[in-house]
């Protein structure tokens, strides 16, 4: 365990990822920034309180409390993009996602990016890696959920509104059909709109370790925050992030989406 890494360990067959909820920053890196704001703008603000729940079903939780303009530990060591032809982020973000620019001057080179994966990109997937083992161990099959959310309109990602529960399984090749189908079933049950692998099929975390033929299906949900939070038109250092809202119905649509992951597991 350390200061910035979190894990909470269940007994059930599933595991949740929570690779964009922290917000720190090192203080050696934060005058590197332009502000320290936008450098927290686009974290997957408050999920690790949506699926704070999980824990009482048995989930193993484990959370980076890492900013991830510090480094991203859902994209890809090598630097390879994970959407080649569309605008994304990189290991160590440079920019937002509106493509506002991070730092002030010099962006982090190679030897600094390889620091940074040392201290924080390689510890948290030992333990995601580690947990995984220990569960599978247990039961033989575990999906893996890796947990997100965005704000509902980023022109330079993707058009218009994003449907509120985005479902990736890289075409399917991370799970098992069975799970797919159980996912998008509990998702259409909540009445929301829904997407399966459309503009976000999965991170490098869920194609990195979904091996469904050897036990492991993982599977990724990025949240619209209009779902659980009151988005502005114009996010600012003054409006975001909007307060947290615990009594979100989104919770009772999750604990749905969890019980479905969790029947599958135990068939």
């Amino acid at each position: 365990m350390t200061d910035w890494l979190d894990i909470h360990r269940g007994a059930a067959p599933l595991m949740i990822g929570l690779p964009h909820a922290g917000t720190d920053i090192p203080a050696e890196l934060e005058d590197g920034f332009l502000s320290p704001w936008l450098a927290r703008k686009d974290a997957d603000w408050w999920v690790d309180r949506l699926y704070g729940f999980a824990a009482d079903m048995g989930a193993t939780l484990v959370r980076t409390r890492m900013s991830r303009s510090v480094i991203d530990v859902n994209r890809d060591p090598s630097g390879r993009s994970l959407y080649p032809g569309q605008a994304t982020t990189g290991l160590c973000p440079t920019t937002t996602f509106a493509g506002e620019a991070l730092y002030r001057d010099a962006v982090p080179d190679a030897g600094e990016i390889a620091r940074r994966r040392e201290c924080w990109f390689d510890p948290y997937h030992a333990a995601l890696a580690s947990e995984l083992d220990r569960l599978r161990a247990i039961h033989g099959k575990v999906v893996l959920y890796d947990a997100h959310s965005i704000v509902s309109h980023v022109p330079r990602l993707f058009d218009g509104e994003l449907p509120v529960f985005n479902i990736g399984t890289d075409g399917g090749a991370t799970c098992a059909p069975a799970l797919e189908a159980a996912v998008v079933a509990a998702v259409q049950s909540t009445g929301r709109s829904h997407v399966l692998n459309g503009r976000f099929r999965g991170g490098w975390t869920t194609r990195h370790y979904g091996r469904p033929a050897e036990g492991i299906h993982a599977i990724q949900m990025e949240v619209a925050m209009r779902a659980y939070l009151t988005e502005p038109e114009y996010p600012s250092a003054d409006n975001w992030p909007p307060p947290y809202e615990p009594q979100t119905p989104l919770i009772r649509d999750l604990k749905t989406i969890m019980a479905a992951c969790l029947a599958f597991a135990r068939a």
